[in-house]
């Protein structure tokens, strides 16, 4: 298995170029959402725009394409906290568990800048069944919900790189493509990106409690 996974992160190091794809988030082009669906159902990895930073994304039922993003971002997958982008809070409630409290806030807060902490349910894909929360989120952004949707289940995602070279470097897609475009399959173009990321909101408690100030204040 080891084997076959090098093999796999070799072949992407080894790309010469991803594909960059411009889509409008007002009017998003139904073929390029067919498109982009179909690499991640082929196992690719793409980076999208969010309603806060661009991130990695991936199916979250494509065990190579997680492990390849957990590799990418220097992170054990047992360890790391993953989050999932669902298109609706029909979908979150398959993979994890929402009680009365915790589906009303975020029945008020998404679509929007947040990542809910959540109880994992056995919807989990296998990979995740070791795992006991997840974090959940479901962008202010047409482009991405639009993916999620067309795709039929949730997108794995990682905030793409945040360090101290040029902002422009996570925030531009075009530059994001000149600096990633080598190790992802495609790189969607949704103009250009914000630096903060979402507020993440632990729900697993007896209250909800903020646990990152982000990008927007809780309602």
């Amino acid at each position: 298995m080891f084997a076959g996974f090098f093999c796999i992160f070799v072949v992407r190091f080894e790309k010469i170029k991803s594909m960059l794809i411009k889509i409008y988030n007002d009017n998003p082009n139904p073929n390029q959402i067919r498109h982009v669906a179909e690499v991640l159902r082929n196992g690719g990895i793409i980076i999208v725009p969010t309603d806060t930073v661009y991130a990695f994304g991936c199916d979250i039922f494509n065990s190579s394409a997680v492990e390849f993003i957990s590799r990418l971002k220097n992170k054990d997958l047992r360890k790391s906290e993953l989050s999932f982008i669902c298109h609706e809070i029909s979908q979150i409630s398959e993979y994890a568990k929402l009680d009365d409290d915790s589906f009303k806030l975020i029945k008020k807060n998404l679509p929007g800048p947040f990542t809910f902490i959540l109880n994992g349910s056995n919807r989990l894909p296998k990979l995740f069944k070791n795992k006991k929360t997840v974090g959940i989120r479901m962008p202010d952004n047409k482009i991405t919900l639009q993916i999620v949707r067309e795709l039929g289940n949730p997108m794995m995602t990682s905030s793409i790189f945040v360090d101290d070279e040029t902002t422009e470097y996570i925030t531009d897609p075009e530059l994001i493509d000149e600096k990633y475009g080598h190790q992802v399959d495609l790189v969607v173009d949704g103009g250009m990106g914000g630096l903060l990321h979402s507020t993440v909101v632990d729900c697993t408690g007896e209250q909800a409690e903020i646990i990152r100030e982000g990008f927007a204040e809780l309602q």
